[in-house]
């Protein structure tokens, strides 16, 4: 399928999800909303990649740490631009008596006839989607309009053609990288998902503290991404990988062996947001190297991503519910750390392998 409308397509069901999401006014609805989104950032998340890797190819490092800053820039400001929007004293508490109080007065005959849309109890809340959904619009005209420009984009994509090149253990490669994607956003997620949890109940912080805790985790992860679109351009995609690796090994050690500590878990917690940025660009940057990756292939390494998002946060949750004494959401990150550390030398072993 043409890249260019799969993505516009998806930017499409975003927008649409965005508009409608505030005005839904049962869990169903709220649930099946909310699987559109996870369809339409499925495609964006493996369509965006794979545009990078067909225009550039294995000199698209720096274009594909750019397209992943995009993405931490993004999730680093939204939730400020809803909180601005939302921040007012009294939308707050009527926000905050009207969902969470429970309709018990007329039993399930109320429930069963309560609507399923409906104006928000807040309009600031309708604003703050409406927002970012307009712009996620207008970015799917742009990538619409690249579509219709068909002629001239078979006649680009003509000699990429020539270059297809296949590695000798190309599945093996990609069965690697399905594991090393499913730790490292895995451990990603988690931690930035429970520091502030952890912060507050097991080394003792203030909840402002534990806030900043989790504010510069994913700040210096953000602001590391930008920076990686510069050292995309002078470092291999390898070398990043390694240091990377190096990186989350030290500060995940740290983090568990000092975990009462404050000033450990934030300083160590900068190097780990700093060492987690560039991972995931450099992953797909080094295996296009050895290579080419197809949608499909693109897909299942995302999958594998995705896999650790959901499943990893969801364990250690239960985990750590039943032993909170134990830092296990830092021996996640410190085996998450391991297990990347030990499935890169065997990826790259296989990859540069010499083929017959």
């Amino acid at each position: 399928m043409n890249h260019f409308l799969l993505l516009g397509m998806s930017l499409v069901a975003t927008t649409v999800g965005l508009y409608i999401i505030p005005f839904c006014k049962t869990a169903v609805l709220l649930i099946v909303m909310m699987s559109v989104f996870g369809v339409s950032f499925g495609m964006l998340d493996t369509g965006g990649n794979v545009l990078i890797l067909d225009i550039w190819g294995h000199e698209g490092a720096p274009h594909m740490q750019a397209l992943h800053f995009s993405f931490a820039l993004g999730a680093f400001l939204a939730p400020i631009l809803a909180k601005l929007a939302l921040d007012t004293p009294v939308s707050a508490e009527n926000h905050t008596e009207s969902a969470f109080q429970p309709p018990a007065t007329n039993g399930s005959s109320e429930a069963d006839s309560a609507p399923l849309f409906g104006l928000p109890d807040d309009m600031n809340l309708f604003w703050a989607y409406a927002f970012i959904g307009t712009y996620i619009f207008i970015v799917s005209v742009f990538l619409f309009a690249l579509f219709f420009k068909k002629s001239s984009r078979q006649e680009k994509s003509k000699p990429s053609a020539q270059g297809y090149r296949r590695a000798e253990y190309h599945k093996t490669l990609l069965c690697l990288l399905f594991l090393f994607f499913f730790f490292y956003v895995g451990a990603e997620v988690t931690y930035g998902s429970y520091v502030f949890s952890f912060a507050t109940t097991h080394a003792g912080m203030e909840e402002h503290e534990a806030a900043g805790l989790n504010s510069i985790f994913w700040g210096t992860f953000a602001a590391f991404r930008g920076l990686a679109i510069f050292f995309a351009a002078c470092l291999q995609p390898g070398t990043m990988i390694v240091l990377s690796n190096i990186g989350s090994l030290v500060s995940s050690l740290f983090l568990v062996l000092f975990n009462k500590s404050p000033l450990c878990l934030w300083i160590a917690t900068s190097v780990y947001g700093a060492s987690m940025a560039t991972t995931f660009p450099s992953g797909v940057s080094w295996i296009e190297q050895y290579t080419t990756i197809s949608g499909k292939s693109a897909a299942f390494f995302v999958i594998g991503g995705a896999l650790g998002e959901m499943a990893i946060p969801a364990v250690i949750g239960i985990v750590q519910g039943q032993y909170p004494d134990l830092p296990i959401v830092l021996y996640t990150c410190l085996g998450s750390a391991i297990s990347t550390a030990v499935i890169f030398p065997v990826l790259y072993k296989l990859a540069t392998l010499p083929l017959d």
